[in-house]
């Protein structure tokens, strides 16, 4: 039997995918001092705007570099995590419906910033799934594993793994409990917000276990060490927002270490 290929309707929706976080991103990372007139709603604390907009930048990277596989199996680890932090983020999005910038208040620009951000979140878990559904019907079967990870790396994986699916399910069930073990300041937006992402890595990393296998996490293996880098700038921007000495902080900046040399060993050993 040969091997499952990446359909085009699932390469056009990663692309498709990949320009709406770059935008996200550029809205969030670059403009992070006006997000109440160039984004869906206003963020209060700078640093927070820069941890969402690199996440967004990062996410960016597994999301185009999926959709220049041809194989299925090299390119399937993005699907999972965009179908659930698109799913999270619209219902965190109707929970804080409020905070938006839908009111006469806002200039023109800002308020079709905020309708693009419904809608998008609104089609593209729906046209996920339907694609989805016809790429996993699809005749076909996986490549051999090419180069199973070391078992440090699958450790420090699977810490990862636990972590973020743990705190980001605490920070979108109950944001205040969550908020006092994160670093830096939160509001129960935010907090839901940052918990969508945190679930998404999470389920990303927990697929990278699932998958075994260096060569069809390497999109994810790109995107960690993009995550990680542009996180460390986020905070080199707005070192005074950070709580260094805290516990929490030390973990964050722990976590974001261990997940850039993750990374980069992923990405060498191939």
């Amino acid at each position: 039997m040969s091997v499952t290929p990446l359909l085009r309707p699932m390469r056009a929706l990663l692309v498709v995918a990949a320009v709406l976080v770059l935008l996200a991103g550029t809205q969030l990372f670059v403009f992070t001092l006006r997000t109440e007139d160039y984004f869906a709603w206003t963020v209060a604390n700078p640093l927070t705007a820069a941890f969402l907009g690199a996440a967004y930048w990062g996410s960016f990277v597994i999301e185009a570099l999926a959709a220049r596989e041809r194989v299925w199996a090299n390119a399937r680890i993005a699907a999972p995590s965009v179908l659930v932090f698109t799913a999270l983020t619209l219902i965190v999005t109707f929970l804080h419906l409020e905070q938006f910038h839908l009111g006469a208040q806002f200039g023109w620009n800002t308020r079709a910033v905020t309708y693009g951000w419904i809608a998008v979140y609104a089609l593209v878990p729906l046209l996920l799934v339907v694609v989805l559904v016809a790429q996993v019907r699809t005749p076909g079967t996986d490549p051999p594993r090419e180069q199973p990870p070391p078992v440090w790396l699958t450790a420090v994986i699977g810490v990862h793994a636990v972590l973020l699916l743990g705190l980001g399910s605490v920070l979108l069930v109950s944001p205040s409990t969550g908020a006092r073990v994160w670093p830096w300041t939160l509001t129960p937006l935010t907090g839901r917000a940052i918990g969508a992402w945190l679930v998404g890595l999470g389920v990303a990393a927990a697929h990278a276990l699932i998958e075994r296998d260096l060569r069809r996490v390497r999109p994810a293996a790109w995107g960690y060490v993009a995550i990680a880098v542009l996180e460390g700038i986020a905070l080199a921007r707005f070192p005074d927002r950070m709580q260094w000495s805290s516990p929490s902080g030390v973990i964050y900046v722990v976590v974001l270490v261990s997940m850039a040399v993750a990374g980069v060993a992923a990405v060498r050993r191939r």
